[in-house]
């Protein structure tokens, strides 16, 4: 079945942290090493760059075939201006050793600070040790760094901001049950990824929002590889052998967008979750919570001059997402 809307491309429209997302973030218990300066701002040492007039601040993401990185790359560059810090972005193709050797390039240039985006959780932690042995501060965005492969590497970050993803489980699922009414009886399947952390923490939270309906279970789980394509076929599949279902969880854009081309226009199962870009709420789609990746660049960018200013980072910033319901279509930038 071809796609109707080209934009939407693999990658993870998500911001997570680990499995614990609603809890503190543990940023890891290594020390900055012998490249940072004898300074400090907030009890974090400071490298010797940062004192420059425009201290260099590097940036790693993903890819930018998602709109959600164009988003936030946007969001990183016009905030770095604003901040007078000079913003370098690298994009790594999906590729994590391609993202640690982008990585190390930048860190020969003594950067102030990495901003980082992991392609991956767990090989995101080579590269912050890799910073924290260049004596560079790591501030993580949308993924977090897997916990125990941050510990095994030694390493820490200073902070981790993105999207409260088990709040936007939890609020897609009250959204569905207010819909459904209190009788109703919903058979879920999920469409998820199931080795990213931010879309395991969203099926969670989906999970605690929909247990206190007895008429609510879910009946199976497929992986959709936060691909409208592979999430076409893995909905038609988990269709063919699960009758029933009659509501499809999506946690990303990606497989919201997919589960609704596998429908087709007639059919009576409902897709809620996390929105696929550019994609109007209809009564088939009747909801879905949104993050904002250009303000998440900026928000990082600015946290890293209050650094620099002397403000204590928090260890972790959550940001809320935004609803939309039938008849609204999510803006630019406004992706799951």
């Amino acid at each position: 079945m071809k796609l109707r809307n080209p934009i939407i491309v693999a990658g993870l429209c998500a911001g997570a942290l680990l499995l614990g997302a609603c809890g503190a973030v543990n940023t890891g218990t290594a020390k900055a090493g012998s490249a940072a300066s004898a300074s400090s701002t907030g009890g974090i040492p400071k490298p010797a760059s940062c004192s420059d007039a425009t201290p260099y601040v590097a940036v790693a993401l993903p890819n930018l075939t998602n709109p959600y990185y164009v988003a936030m790359k946007k969001g990183f560059e016009d905030a770095g201006q604003a901040n007078k810090l000079k913003v370098e972005v690298q994009i790594a193709n999906d590729d994590s050793a391609n993202q640690l050797a982008q990585v190390q390039g930048m860190l020969q240039k003594k950067p102030c600070a990495l901003a980082l985006n992991a392609v991956k959780s767990e090989p995101g932690a080579a590269i912050v040790k890799a910073a924290n042995d260049a004596g560079v501060p790591v501030f993580t965005v949308n993924v977090g760094i897997d916990e125990t492969s941050l510990k095994s590497q030694g390493a820490s970050i200073v902070q981790y901001l993105g999207a409260d993803n088990a709040a936007g489980g939890k609020q897609v699922a009250e959204q569905l049950l207010k819909d459904a009414g209190a009788d109703a009886k919903l058979t879920v399947g999920l469409v998820t990824a199931p080795d990213e952390t931010p879309a395991v923490t969203r099926d969670k939270g989906f999970e605690s929002g929909i247990a206190s309906d007895a008429n609510a279970k879910v009946v199976a789980t497929v992986d959709g590889k936060v691909k409208p394509d592979v999430s076409l076929k893995a909905t038609t599949e988990m269709l063919a052998g699960n009758p029933d279902i009659n509501v499809i969880f999506a946690s990303t854009g990606p497989a919201a967008y997919g589960a609704l081309q596998a429908l087709g226009s007639n059919s009576k199962v409902k897709v809620y979750g996390f929105c696929a870009a550019d994609q109007p709420l209809t009564a088939q789609y009747p909801a879905c919570v949104a993050q904002e990746p250009e303000v998440y660049g900026t928000k990082v960018i600015e946290q890293i001059r209050g650094w620099l200013n002397g403000t204590t980072p928090q260890a972790q910033v959550l940001e809320s997402l935004k609803l939309f319901t039938v008849g609204q279509t999510p803006g630019a930038g406004e992706v799951g």
